[in-house]
């Protein structure tokens, strides 16, 4: 029997304090009293690198850092760190994301600015509207604000290093994150729009995730060969006379010269080309 083009993975709907009490269509329902924060697309067998999530924030995120590969590894906290890149779905006015610091600073004065909350302040907050995209590199100092929903597309790891968490009762991890936050800066090359009818968010050493706007008469996307994961950020399109729409998630394979229909702006995530895969 032949190989479905697609196949939807199945979806983790998680608790988080920062979560909101109603989610979006097309998302169901939740029961009465849970705060929903993230919705989680279960990695496939065949390309279980990469985690994709959907983020509902009715408040700020703690300020956090991720470790890089070799730094998860020598610190025994994992196989692998953690680079993401966040696609604004949605934000009410003037709702912000922070990513990098206004000015150079040193760990120390980090910790320092952590323990007091005014490293807050020493963050830049960025504006957001939908179809801005982040591209957050393992070892930036980030926090997503209040009133944002986006579409994550991360390394498949869990890694978090908490500098700052606005007085909620959950550990942080200060001396950790001094070991892996990059104090400065965060640089405008890594945030991006999708404002054309195609285009790359990311090209790094562990995802490459590009759009593509698809039409009934528009271009068709090329994918490289081996799997990747389509991720709807509008509307729907049908592959193969199976539909894949906003709020869902699918492993492509054996794509070939399918044709996709629909009207549907389309995320599509896959690995970098094995000679840029970190060691």
């Amino acid at each position: 029997m032949q190989e479905p083009v697609i196949r939807k993975l199945s979806s983790t709907f998680v608790e988080k304090v920062w979560g909101v009490e109603s989610l979006p269509p097309p998302f169901p329902p939740q029961p009465a009293g849970k705060r929903i924060g993230e919705v989680w697309f279960d990695p496939p067998a065949e390309f279980d690198t990469l985690l994709v999530k959907h983020i509902f924030a009715s408040e700020r995120l703690s300020v956090q850092a991720h470790p890089d590969d070799t730094q998860a590894r020598s610190m025994n906290v994992g196989r692998n760190g953690k680079s993401e890149c966040w696609v604004i779905l949605d934000s009410e006015p003037g709702a912000t994301i922070a990513a990098g610091f206004r000015n150079k600073i040193t760990p120390s004065e980090m910790r320092e600015a952590a323990l007091d909350g005014s490293i807050v302040d020493q963050l830049v907050w960025h504006e957001v509207r939908s179809g801005d995209a982040f591209f957050i590199p393992a070892g930036t100092v980030h926090a997503i604000g209040g009133g944002v929903s986006l579409i994550e597309v991360q390394q498949n790891s869990d890694i978090t290093f908490r500098l700052f968490d606005y007085g909620r009762p959950r550990e942080l991890h200060l001396e950790q994150a001094m070991k892996v936050a990059d104090t400065g800066p965060y640089p405008s090359k890594f945030r991006s729009q999708m404002d054309c009818e195609s285009g790359v968010l990311v090209d790094g050493p562990h995802f490459r995730l590009t759009y593509c706007r698809i039409a009934a008469s528009g271009p068709q996307p090329s994918l490289e060969d081996g799997p990747a994961l389509l991720i709807p950020f509008s509307g729907q399109i049908s592959i193969d006379g199976q539909t894949l729409a906003l709020g869902e998630c699918a492993l492509a394979s054996n794509l070939g010269q399918q044709r996709m229909e629909g009207d549907c702006l389309l995320l599509i995530a896959q690995p970098p080309p094995p000679c840029d895969l970190a060691t």
